[in-house]
């Protein structure tokens, strides 16, 4: 059980009616066992061997939620080739790039992205193919039912350190990067996370989270058949459903990020929110104390903070489930785990003292391969053995470690470095504002100037004056910031994450003029 398919075949074979999937959509349920996945995961790949997928190479999929997302994915690994699982949001550009740096020779999407698919393939020139995944999908059903499941007997020679997947990062400040995730790499995260966690066959996760990023897949796909437990599949996330789902579905176990739970907690409540048999849900990201509060008190159901990246496979911190868990940190560092924190010189820092946080392992074990075609990004990310997160953090006397904020996410004013959280933290804090986004724009005075882009609360007003003048009462001067934008929205990644990259961007703030130029929002002047 090293591999992908092997761990699959020795569900199926100790437990082949034990429930796997459980998948919910926009109008039906279905509920797949490990053996009809396992089945399905090789007439699919029988299918993809029709359209020419051999060991190796490299299979795009801008799929949805749904049924045929794991046929996919594990019909590709079961052919000894790599699963590369995008967002079906990503434009035409996005795909081209992700086509040309994966060689990839097959492109799978649904009837709404497919169309990407093919516009992103001819800008990206090649030989590849584009197909529906409802007609690979088609195709696997008459090889399944007629029997004749045949294809290049591959899954027996994979080796634990070959290539599974290639996980595109969220690209919040460039080009996305591809992570190499072995099939030894899902196997530690699945391990991990159900050893944490004590899962067991009788553990259900609830997935709503998109399945093309690394947590649906790390923390709970893999630690389900790690632990013979299953996963109940949402078709997409939704805010007003998520309760209903936590009760009718049967989860033990949920995982978010901190944008989907603030709006789980803006959803109409009901009198049964509570009325699950959940014993966690994890999250990653900042959440305020209220909010943790709000949650934990409506649905009846601790929250768990961790910190994890694609890079770091499993997560490097975790906190616990028992009491002694605290929402404002991400946890003691997890298992085995072995954490520095680190100044700018590369040297340790005493407890309580800000610096980043370095990750250690073995690549291709318990940290990623590498970034696909990028020695460089690869060297840089792994230097001296460490796998350097660009995250600062502060730990503990008690080893429970304190996110501060990304390195690349300060913003040097003055002379002074100034943690953008610190700000946001400030701002958000004001009754009008739901969320905040603080961001540094060059000042050819000051190094930098301090922009916060702010979103109000429905129904709530305020004026950037205000919120500068609440922000002058509870920073230093040097922390005040220079201008807000008030804005319907903030620009976000697939998974949450805030693109503060777009922020930043000349369009957003004309530094000769000092004033913000984007037409879509109010506009504020520097002080």
């Amino acid at each position: 059980m090293n591999t992908l398919p092997s761990l699959l075949r020795h569900r199926a074979d100790t437990g082949p009616d034990d429930v796997f999937l459980v998948f919910q959509g926009s109008d039906a349920r279905v509920e797949i066992t490990y053996a009809d996945m396992a089945d399905r995961a090789q007439s699919t790949a029988a299918a993809l061997s029709a359209l020419g997928v051999t060991a190796g190479e490299r299979v795009v999929a801008a799929v949805t939620n749904s049924v045929e997302f794991f046929e996919i994915w594990f019909g590709t690994v079961e052919l000894g080739a790599v699963f590369v699982p995008v967002n079906p949001l990503n434009a035409a550009d996005e795909i081209c790039w992700i086509l040309t740096d994966t060689r990839a020779m097959l492109a799978i999407g649904n009837d709404d992205t497919v169309e990407t698919l093919r516009a992103g393939a001819q800008s990206a020139g090649g030989d590849v193919s584009v197909v529906r995944v409802d007609d690979v999908a088609a195709h696997a059903r008459a090889i399944g039912n007629s029997g004749a499941a045949t294809y290049p007997a591959a899954s027996s020679k994979i080796a634990p350190t070959d290539a599974a997947a290639i996980l595109y990062t969220s690209g919040t400040t460039s080009r996305p990067k591809g992570v190499v995730v072995t099939h030894a790499n899902y196997l530690h995260a699945g391990t991990e996370v159900a050893r944490h966690l004590d899962l067991g066959s009788d553990d259900r996760w609830l997935v709503v989270l998109p399945l093309f990023h690394a947590n649906a897949q790390y923390y709970c796909t893999m630690s389900a058949m790690v632990a013979g437990a299953s996963i109940a599949v949402g078709h997409r996330f939704s805010a007003s459903n998520w309760a209903r789902w936590a009760h009718e579905l049967r989860p033990t176990l949920a995982s978010l990020f901190a944008a989907p739970v603030r709006m789980i907690l803006r959803a109409p409540r009901t009198d049964d929110d509570g009325r699950n048999g959940l014993r966690a849900t994890l999250f990653a990201q900042h959440l305020d104390a209220d909010d943790v509060a709000d949650f934990e008190s409506t649905f009846d159901c601790p929250l768990i903070q961790l910190y994890g990246m694609t890079e770091t496979i499993a997560p490097a911190t975790f906190n616990q489930l028992g009491p002694d868990r605290r929402a404002d940190r991400i946890g003691p560092a997890l298992g085995g785990r072995v954490l520095r924190v680190v100044d700018a010189a590369g040297n340790d820092v005493a407890d309580g003292e800000v610096g980043e946080l370095l990750v250690g392992g073995l690549p291709g074990q318990s940290l990623m391969a590498g970034y696909l075609n990028n020695p460089d990004a690869t060297a840089s990310a792994m230097a001296d053995g460490w796998l350097h997160t660009g995250d600062l953090v502060a730990v503990d006397a008690d080893g429970s470690y304190r996110f501060v904020d990304r390195a690349k996410d300060m913003i040097k004013r003055s002379g002074e470095n100034i943690a953008a959280s610190e700000i946001e933290r400030v701002v958000d804090a004001h009754p009008a504002v739901a969320e905040s986004a603080a961001v540094g724009v060059a000042d050819p005075v000051y190094d930098e100037a301090i922009v916060v882009h702010a979103v109000l609360a429905p129904g709530a007003q305020a004026s950037p004056d205000d919120i500068i003048s609440w922000c002058a009462q509870r920073l230093a001067r040097f922390k005040v910031p220079d201008a807000v934008v008030l804005c319907t929205e903030l620009p976000r990644t697939s998974v949450g994450k805030v693109r503060k990259a777009d922020l930043r961007q000349p369009s957003q703030f004309d530094s000769t003029t000092t004033t913000f130029t984007a037409s879509t929002q109010s506009q504020g002047v520097l002080s």
